[in-house]
Parts: structure tokens; C-alpha cells; sequence
């Protein structure tokens, strides 16, 4: 009986850090695909001689040639992730 309670506390103690970890994780994970767009946005700026504060669409496809694997990339968190520049990040 006292191990199956000692198990019991761990799992209370444990099972917090765990959300806790993984729901950063995945908001690390997020931020990472947030700069990668950013950068492709700069570089299709700068390449096309738009302005840093245009507005990109998912239909224009000339953007994905600037994101590894060509692909637009999703955060774990399900989220989607549009293609509008609101403010310039720090």
C-alpha cells in the first residue's frame, strides 16, 4: 500500500512537469517556424523589390522557395500560422 502511494505522489508531482515541458516545447518549436517565415519574407522583399511591410498571401507560392523543404511550416501546437506581417519582431 505505501509503495502504490509513493508511486501516487510522483505521478501528482510528475505529471505537471510533463504538460508543463511539452506545451513549452511546443511553443519554442512555434517561434522557430515564426522566424523561419519571417526570414523567407525578408528574403522574397528584398528579391522582388517589395516593401518589408507588404502583405503575403498563401496563393503567392514564389514565397515557399524560400523556406526549407518548400513547405509552410506548421506549429506543433496546430495553430495555423498566416502569412501577414504585423509588426516588424525584435
Amino acid at each position: 500500500m505505501i509503495v502504490a502511494a509513493i508511486i501516487g505522489l510522483l505521478a501528482v508531482i510528475a505529471i505537471p512537469n510533463f504538460v508543463k515541458t511539452r506545451a513549452t516545447a511546443q511553443k519554442n518549436g512555434c517561434i522557430g517556424n515564426l522566424k523561419q517565415i519571417d526570414g523567407a519574407m525578408n528574403q522574397w522583399a528584398v528579391e522582388n523589390k517589395k516593401a518589408a511591410t507588404d502583405t503575403y498571401s498563401l496563393s503567392d507560392t514564389t514565397l515557399l522557395a524560400f523556406i526549407k523543404g518548400s513547405l509552410l511550416p506548421v506549429c506543433p501546437g496546430g495553430a495555423p500560422t498566416p502569412l501577414v506581417r504585423r509588426s516588424r519582431p525584435r
